[in-house]
């Protein structure tokens, strides 16, 4: 079976998350077996981060495992079994193995995260598997606010959250919105 895969790509606090969940619905909705599969399952673990000394960056292109992203988006797209993804645990902060079913049946995967149309050689291993990527560009009023909260909603303080969007966050939005000009379809929210 052909299978399309579609990637979201936007800055943190986008709404990719939500915009990706609403495609696959939309999907199911007319019949078209759809599963969702969010870049976050490739976050490295603390424990790795913590080895290599970027925890304090975590979320940054470097902080996930991006050529295991496009080996697993390879797999997905030829296989006809069920492919176990990993998912990532907000409230542990951690991905988790084994975590989403791609079922074979499904006929579009619908991934999304920041770096899908990021210029490094990993990344272009991900875009390569990927048949669209459509950019959601979210004004920086809409989406800072929402990062802000979710930090604090995990855990930081209010303090810690708005420094934490500063320090890390927008400089990943930087990287992300750079590549804006590649995507095959740009969504404003």
């Amino acid at each position: 079976m052909a299978r399309r895969i579609i990637g979201i790509a936007g800055a943190p606090g986008a709404g990719k998350s939500t915009y990706a969940e609403r495609l696959v619905a939309e999907s199911e909705r007319d019949g078209v077996p759809a599963a969702y599969l969010p870049m976050d399952g490739f976050h490295l673990a603390d424990v790795s981060l913590r080895a290599l000394r970027i925890l304090d960056r975590k979320g940054a292109p470097e902080t996930f495992d991006a050529w295991g992203y496009a080996a697993l988006l390879q797999r997905i797209r030829t296989a006809d079994h069920t492919v176990w993804a990993p998912g990532f645990e907000r409230e542990l902060e951690q991905p988790v193995a084994g975590a989403i079913a791609v079922p074979a049946e499904v006929a579009l995967v619908v991934t999304e995260g920041n770096y899908l149309l990021l210029d490094r050689p990993e990344w272009g291993a991900v875009r390569a598997q990927l048949d669209e990527v459509w950019f959601l560009d979210a004004p920086d009023d809409v989406r800072r606010p929402r990062l802000v909260a979710r930090h604090i909603a995990f855990g930081k303080s209010p303090a810690e959250a708005e420094a934490w969007v500063a320090r890390v966050d927008d400089v990943n939005a930087a990287l992300v919105t750079a590549g804006r000009g590649h995507a095959d379809r740009v969504v404003t929210m």
